[in-house]
């Protein structure tokens, strides 16, 4: 017991005072001269691609850049796939699936990212399990930083969501890179031009 007191009491007179918590800078509105640009060249530098279309184009966009896929699903109306989600009740059912598109609900500037709450995705499963990811993305959406991105996102009203930032990719299988390892080989955002 006397071992235990000794020790407690050293810890207690080397207790570091206390210190105030760091102001965080966030990135002033504006800070970003171009928000579009700057997202669309972060997507780029983590390994993703961005396709800029009109709303009326998302159906054969895919189609163009996928031609050879078998199995296609959709979390958005704007493209119809193969496999209807809403008709799988086995998540099993999916892992065979090519391509998964659905809704992001918005970007982040700073770091290429895209928010895709379970509303936007049907099964939680789909966005991991697919080889191609492709997010239809409307460009009035995307924000300077993550600060003003959680700002926007209310927990409570969407429950599971994700930021989701370029393709899976890994270097720890014998320093490697690899695609694909924990996620979508690939990632593309079909970005809807604001008029």
């Amino acid at each position: 017991m006397e071992s235990r007191s000794t020790i407690l009491a050293a810890v207690r007179a080397n207790k570091p005072g206390e210190v105030a918590l760091p102001s965080i800078r966030t990135i002033e509105r504006n800070e970003i001269s171009n928000c579009t640009d700057t997202f669309k060249n972060l997507v780029q530098a983590i390994g993703g691609k961005v396709e800029e279309i009109q709303y009326n184009e998302v159906q054969e966009t895919v189609e163009r850049l996928f031609p050879d896929a078998k199995y296609t699903a959709s979390g958005t109306k704007r493209y119809k796939g193969t496999i209807q989600l809403e008709h799988i009740t086995d998540p099993k059912a999916l892992e065979n699936l090519d391509v998964f598109v659905c809704r992001g609900l918005l970007g982040v500037a700073e770091n290429g990212a895209v928010w895709l709450p379970e509303s936007a995705i049907v099964h939680r499963v789909a966005p991991f399990i697919t080889q191609h990811m492709v997010v239809v993305l409307n460009e009035s959406t995307i924000l300077e930083d993550m600060h003003a991105a959680y700002d926007e996102i209310d927990v409570a009203e969407y429950g599971f969501g994700f930021f989701m930032a370029g393709p899976s990719k890994t270097a720890d299988i014998e320093q490697s890179l690899v695609h694909g390892a924990h996620g979508p080989r690939s990632l593309t955002v079909l970005l809807l031009k604001t008029l």
